[in-house]
């Protein structure tokens, strides 16, 4: 059996599938891809890597699709063998799996032949998460922090500073002890909200004082857009 023969039968499978269609269908998918990485790259740290990979994802999929004539079962069924291959990068954070649904959900609606829902879907999505982005929403406040503590064993840990913690916080939580230096050192991590950022300073060299001066750490929750 030569080449052409091949082709013309791999035609006749698949002449469900006009070539007009399958380019309309691919090409959608990919513009659709595109609006996707973009939103993405918008205040986000990423990676060329993941943000091409989203781009070209909606086009995958939706060649899945319809090469398995529109089977959704059988689809994921054929992409259900990708989850073979295993990556070596780190877990994606909550955005980036986000990102991939997204992708993927679009690249069904495209197979499936569904473009103008596959559009209008991404258009609204898309939309919800640049306003979230823009807003307040989930935001943490700017007067939270996280303090690591170092004290000498000689001190109680549980209520050392709990007449510092009334003057200068809202809300003080102790969230962990740890010894170090052979049992000789606690480590103590707080999570708490400031009264006033404007007076961190002053709330550090009292504990300063109490602690013997050994190691304070704060640190101060960053948003995604603020990289």
């Amino acid at each position: 059996m030569n080449l052409q023969s091949l082709l013309q039968n791999a035609a006749g499978q698949s002449s469900s599938i006009a070539m007009t269609t399958f380019l309309i269908d691919i090409g959608a998918a990919l513009i659709i891809g595109f609006m996707i990485a973009l939103v993405h790259m918008y205040k986000s740290s990423y990676t060329k890597s993941f943000v091409v990979t989203v781009a070209v994802l909606p086009a995958v999929v939706a060649m899945v699709i319809m090469m398995v004539n529109g089977s959704i079962g059988a689809g994921i069924a054929v992409a259900g063998t990708f989850s073979l291959v295993r990556f070596r990068s780190a877990p994606g954070s909550a955005k980036e799996i986000a990102a991939v649904f997204l992708a993927m959900a679009a690249g069904l609606a495209c197979g499936m032949g569904f473009l103008l829902y596959a559009l209008l879907f991404v258009a609204i999505i898309l939309t919800a998460i640049l306003l979230y982005s823009l807003s307040k929403f989930g935001s943490q406040s700017s007067k939270a922090r996280t303090m690591t503590v170092t004290i000498p064993e000689v001190l109680d840990y549980t209520d050392v500073f709990d007449d510092l913690f009334k003057k200068y916080t809202d809300e003080c939580k102790l969230t962990q002890m740890k010894t170090s230096n052979m049992g000789s050192l606690f480590k103590l991590t707080y999570s708490l909200k400031l009264k006033s950022e404007a007076t961190e300073k002053d709330f550090v060299d009292e504990i300063r004082c109490r602690n013997g001066n050994l190691e304070i750490i704060i640190h101060r929750p960053i948003e995604e857009g603020e990289l």
